[in-house]
């Protein structure tokens, strides 16, 4: 048996620490924890606080996904104060939050994760002629012959469509040559590029993704232009408390919204939709073909025993989330819990999810009983009733400073346990397919547009894959393979809602705030309310309390709570953790099994921070970068 410790975790947002025990022998992790190592506190921050503002704090809860703790927060300040915005507000939400979502997954996918599957070292034994005909070759058979309802068809045809000529692969290979010659790796720093799982890709399968990495990386901003046009900028446009600050005219041509503007938004939309069906998917669905023909499905942890979401996507407006009517009319009905999927469709068990379940303190809790938080009284906290007090206790082995080993037995993450009815469950886009399938396939709900599109999604991956989607979608390729689809069916929600904005401004409405409730001598002396957001990560929550016109409590569990927590005595081992247990690790020292599995969470922590002392002097930097 062998301990390794990946500290911290790279190419993801906030501080992240694995501990494993590796039995060697077997080639399998054994044991894992996992530890968020830095604290937000903007809980804190928040308290006392004018709820007006709460979005502008709240969305500093994170530097990655930029606007869905916005989203969250100003849907839990209206929740609470009876606030319901109008039909434009709710479909210009719908639209960032929409390419948020094909924002970040094309990112997720390219820069963030792409490098635990391929090369560039690799891609300089590539072939760039015959990178070319493969990339002809993958459009063909894993292109997905899918898309969404295009009211508005202003694309007459792909303008972006991936480069296939042996001149463009061969410059492509001549960069990634100067680079690795250089022995200064840059971007592609700091890897462990002689491990075996390299091998299983042909040097022309690097290439194109190495070179698909590079396009993307110039692109991606151009897939939040709508942000711009209806928030302001990215990262963290501007919301307001009844609606959108963005006044709409068809006729000033230096209104935040005209029609020329309208128009760039759109041709941003269009891009996302060519980005996810012409790049990322078929890139994506090559890649897991040849892993699933290996039989690397593993790393799947407790996906197929319990997942959990939220819903999104509110076709119309609605009048409050606690009183249940946001869930009246949503495109998206991932709202639910699945038990034991990976048993098949046929005998999972689907729990709804309400907003009177998440009001109710017997459903949604968080225990801090492994968490360096301490409450007042022992036991697990409903959100409204939260408490977040630091209790540091350090590690089990090492000083407060210089840590060894973590304690399992004790506190060892800045990461809270949520639960669901004292379980455990994983969110994200994985957990959104497996209940939208599942409610579909059980005849529990007619599907929409959308939820129709899932299901073709998954059969047609299925097909392609020759597995049924148990076998599959709770692994590590699944929860990967999930992440793509859903950029394709939110690249077609977005332009779904872009249509529905344009013909609503069409017909006379250029309403996009309610500001009946703006004013504090309106509100009650007391008031309760819950956000919620089917975020890029996954089910996204906001409680909020306000007395006298201030916050008097604010809690958020965000995705990367629900899936990095530290295990609970009674409940087991939370996603991340149970997710590396029984992963298969080639070299233990050279851990690129884990980081896989890892990376497929798409993990979310704090946002990075330097430590100082009192006196302002730099404690430690932890270096990744070998060559820095």
């Amino acid at each position: 048996m062998k301990r390794i410790v990946v500290d911290p975790i790279n190419r993801i947002e906030g501080h992240l620490r694995i501990e494993a025990v590796v039995d060697e022998a077997g080639g399998r992790v054994t044991e894992a924890l996992s530890s968020g190592t830095a604290w937000r506190g903007l809980e804190l921050i928040l308290q006392n606080r004018d709820p007006r503002d709460a979005w502008l704090y709240a969305q500093r809860f994170c530097g990655v996904c930029t606007t869905v703790h916005a989203l969250a927060s100003v849907r839990a300040v209206e929740d609470a104060l009876g606030i319901a915005i109008p039909r434009n507000a709710s479909y210009i939400r719908n639209i960032i939050a929409a390419t948020q979502t094909v924002q970040d997954h094309i990112i997720h996918f390219y820069h963030l994760h792409a490098l635990d599957w391929v090369s560039p070292v690799a891609a300089l034994k590539a072939d760039p002629a015959a990178t070319g005909a493969l990339q002809n070759a993958i459009l063909e058979k894993y292109r997905l012959p899918l898309a969404g309802p295009v009211e508005l068809d202003t694309a007459a045809f792909p303008h972006n469509p991936p480069r296939a000529t042996v001149a463009y692969f061969r410059d492509i290979q001549a960069k990634v040559r100067r680079i690795v010659e250089s022995g200064q790796l840059g971007l592609f720093a700091a890897h462990w590029w002689d491990h075996p799982d390299y091998a299983l890709l042909p040097p022309e399968v690097h290439l194109l993704a190495v070179a698909h990495y590079l396009t993307m990386l110039d692109r991606q901003r151009e897939l939040v232009d709508a942000h711009l046009i209806f928030g302001g900028k990215n990262p963290h446009p501007h919301y307001l408390v009844g609606g959108m600050p963005c006044s709409i005219s068809m006729s000033d041509m230096n209104a935040p919204v005209n029609s020329q503007r309208l128009a760039v938004a759109d041709t941003s939309i269009n891009f996302g939709i060519e980005a996810v069906n012409y790049y990322y998917l078929p890139d994506l669905l090559a890649i897991g073909h040849i892993y699933a023909q290996k039989g690397m499905t593993d790393g799947g942890g407790i996906a197929g025993t319990l997942v959990l979401g939220c819903g999104e996507y509110p076709d119309e407006t609605y009048s409050g989330i606690a009183s249940n009517d946001y869930y009246k009319n949503l495109l998206l009905r991932s709202n639910g819990v699945v038990e034991n999927f990976a048993q098949g469709v046929a005998v999972a068990k689907y729990h709804d999810l309400t907003g009177a379940d998440l009001a109710d303190p017997a459903v949604v809790v968080e225990g801090v009983a492994h968490a360096w938080y301490s409450y007042p009284q022992p036991g697990d906290r409903h959100p409204w009733s939260g408490v977040t007090k630091p209790q540091f206790t350090g590690p089990k082995e090492g000083t407060r400073t210089d840590w060894k080993f973590l304690d399992e037995t004790g506190k060892y993450s800045w990461v809270k346990t949520p639960k669901w009815r004292g379980r455990l469950a994983e969110v994200g886009p994985l957990a959104r397919y497996i209940i939208v399938y599942t409610k579909v396939r059980q005849g529990l709900m007619q599907p929409t547009w959308a939820e129709k599109m899932i299901v073709d999604q998954i059969d047609a991956v299925s097909a392609v894959l020759g597995l049924p989607p148990h076998a599959w979608m709770p692994t590590m390729l699944g929860r990967t393979a999930c992440r793509g689809l859903e950029a394709q069916v939110s690249a077609y929600i977005g332009k779904y809602f872009m249509d529905k904005l344009v013909k609503n401004i069409r017909n006379g409405d250029t309403a996009v705030a309610n500001t009946a409730k703006f004013d504090p001598a309106t509100w009650p002396k007391e008031a309760r309310g819950i956000g919620v957001h089917e975020a890029p990560r996954g089910a996204l929550g906001h409680w909020v309390t306000i007395k006298n016109a201030r916050i008097a409590n604010y809690q958020a569990v965000v995705p990367s709570t629900w899936n990095a927590c530290p295990r609970d005595d009674a409940a087991g081992h939370g996603p991340y953790e149970a997710a590396l247990l029984a992963t298969r690790v080639k070299v233990a020292d050279k851990p690129l099994e884990i980081l896989k599995v890892i990376h497929s969470f798409d993990p979310c922590l704090a946002c990075a921070t330097h430590l100082y002392n009192a006196d302002g002097e730099e404690v430690a930097v932890v270096r990744t970068d070998q060559y820095a």
